[in-house]
């Protein structure tokens, strides 16, 4: 016998709502506060670097500030206006409200953040502090 995961997320079941039912608009209510983007963090010698996947979302849409030690990544997409005469017939791009939190290590040097957008990627720098750089050469006497 083999076993299967469970999973609540069923493409037939969504297949049978859009054609018998009209729960799509009741599906996206749910997932218009439910999207949290993919994020990646990356650690170099001398700073992290935060990834934060943002397709089709302006950089205006973005909002970065720090409170304490927490930074936080912000943003509120607005649904695509639908045209007159037009309807979805399937419609899952995710717009809405996110919220990503990261608190901070006391190493970061917090007055050098960068952030830039290219590409759908955001890109957030926080360089270490000089004294806690990773990587060190020792000299052998």
């Amino acid at each position: 016998m083999t076993l299967m995961r469970w999973n609540a997320y069923s493409p037939v079941a969504d297949l049978f709502d859009d054609m018998f039912g009209d729960k799509s608009k009741e599906k996206m209510e749910q997932r218009k506060y439910d999207c949290s983007p993919a994020t990646n963090i990356l650690e170099k010698n001398d700073s992290f670097e935060i990834q934060v996947a943002l397709p089709g979302v302006k950089k205006e849409d973005v909002t970065i500030n720090l409170e304490k030690n927490v930074l936080n990544i912000t943003s509120d997409k607005e649904a695509e206006q639908q045209q007159e005469g037009s309807k979805f017939t399937r419609r899952e791009f995710v717009n809405g409200t996110f919220c990503r939190s990261f608190t901070l290590p006391d190493t970061i040097d917090t007055e050098n953040i960068t952030a830039d957008v290219r590409e759908g990627i955001l890109k957030v720098g926080l360089p270490k502090k000089a004294e806690t750089k990773v990587s060190k050469e020792i000299k052998i006497s």
